[in-house]
């Protein structure tokens, strides 16, 4: 994610790194190439302005002037203000005190709007919620299709109604929920491939016979500029409440995200993080920030790992870990545990240090994973539990089921063996960067 601008951002921050004293013409200099990175990540102009003039204002300061670690002092002013410039703090969707709650969702074709109705289904079933999709489009079929198909994957009820009156349609839908206890609408609205006079009536209409909640832009982050660009229409046009920005694992330059509040006023609200339906999240402004500038974000990364195991399974795991008691069945709980969390590559980016590398250093290829559970499926249960039993023979009997060879059975007993000492050891000491590095890196 935003590869160029976080490699950016961390090289001119380097620069101060072991420096005393900063001149005002250094810093000028800085501060210049600060805006062309910013600007060469697709920033809006007049918010990359702003931004420096900001930075600025807090540098050119005696105490950061003199100050004994600048580098230290302008990380934390940098993040400081990428942290207000994202918003400051996350706002969370409204739910009304009376159900049924309404999101409206807009935004133009192919921004990933519908997929997103079905992720913002799934976040609330899981919380108890009985959520409820419409579809809006009243002119294209394929759209109802594809929000039927998303409304089957989450295992929620679709709302579908051939009419050319939004007013009827919307006013059928919330009778709809109302009458089957739905206490949250979600309003998949129809879609082009570009703004015009014809969409926006209609979507003033469906609006104005909603009352929605929340009326919620889709933003697709990779399209930059042309986001905001779209982000202020609608805000003029139609009026919303906040913004989902979808693609942020594509390779998005960062320049919506950080624009489209300062340039609409509104809240980005939620993120799409990839193409499965878990692959939401509560927009953090202090988090992308850290993520934004390579410092990584353990929290959210925690987040997605407690959100697929349970408490006693950890505790359980904790136990077998500090007692050396760690075998190849748990590894292998782990490991569709992991795969649950979302891709590697993904929950690696929220470690520090990982968020700013390249994408050669974080490929990590999915099919290994899978010959890995081949190998350990292969094995009798007592193998799984007792490792060290598998000879040679055992061992050209796995490969034989896995369909691998017995050099890749001994290379997957010498990662876990590797494995299972290192997770000993960290389960009597601090988890250190170099630490996580290893056990992650020898996977």
């Amino acid at each position: 994610m935003w590869q160029g601008l976080t490699e950016r951002l961390q090289n001119l921050l380097s620069r101060w790194r072991g420096r005393g004293r900063i001149s005002e013409e250094e810093a000028e200099n800085w501060l210049r190439e600060l805006r062309i990175s910013l600007l060469e990540a697709d920033v809006n102009l007049r918010v990359a302005r702003q931004f420096v003039n900001q930075i600025r204002e807090r540098v050119m300061t005696p105490e950061v002037m003199e100050h004994p670690n600048p580098f230290r002092r302008m990380t934390q002013i940098v993040y400081e203000e990428l942290v207000k410039l994202l918003g400051e703090k996350p706002e969370p969707l409204q739910i009304a005190s009376q159900p049924p709650t309404v999101f409206l969702l807009l935004g133009l074709q192919g921004s990933g709007k519908t997929t997103t109705c079905g992720k913002i289904a799934a976040m609330f079933k899981k919380q108890g919620k009985r959520p409820l999709l419409v579809a809006a489009d009243l002119k294209r079929p394929a759209a109802i299709e594809q929000l039927e198909q998303v409304g089957a994957q989450v295992g929620v009820s679709v709302f579908t109604m051939r009419t050319n009156s939004p007013e009827s349609l919307a006013q059928a839908a919330l009778n709809h929920a109302k009458t089957n206890a739905h206490d949250l609408v979600l309003v998949d609205s129809a879609g082009r491939l570009h703004t015009d006079d014809e969409l926006m009536d209609e979507l003033r209409r469906l609006k104005f016979a909603l009352r929605p909640h929340e009326s919620l832009l889709v933003l697709d982050a990779s399209t930059g500029q042309d986001a905001v660009r779209v982000a202020e229409t609608f805000e003029n046009e139609i009026g919303i409440t906040g913004v989902i920005l979808t693609k942020l694992d594509s390779d998005a330059r960062g320049g919506a995200v950080l624009s489209v509040r300062a340039v609409t006023g509104k809240p980005v609200k939620l993120v799409g993080l990839g193409e499965h339906l878990s692959d939401l999240d509560v927009f953090h402004p202090d988090r992308m920030a850290a993520r934004i500038l390579g410092l990584g974000d353990v929290a959210s990364l925690m987040e997605r790992v407690e959100s697929v195991v349970d408490e006693a399974t950890a505790r359980k795991m904790e136990e077998r870990i500090a007692k050396g008691t760690f075998n190849l069945e748990d590894l292998l709980t782990q490991l569709r545990q992991m795969r649950q969390s979302g891709p590697l590559e993904q929950l690696l980016s929220f470690l520090p240090g990982f968020s700013g590398l390249g994408a050669p250093r974080l490929q990590i290829d999915e099919r290994k994973l899978k010959r890995m559970e081949a190998i350990i499926l292969s094995m009798t249960p007592e193998e799984r539990r007792n490792p060290d039993i598998i000879d040679g023979s055992r061992k050209r009997r796995i490969a034989r089921g896995s369909g691998t060879t017995v050099q890749e059975v001994n290379q997957l007993l010498r990662q876990f063996k590797a494995m299972r000492d290192t997770m000993k050891r960290l389960s009597k000491a601090r988890l250190s960067d170099k630490d996580l590095m290893r056990l992650f890196g020898g996977f």
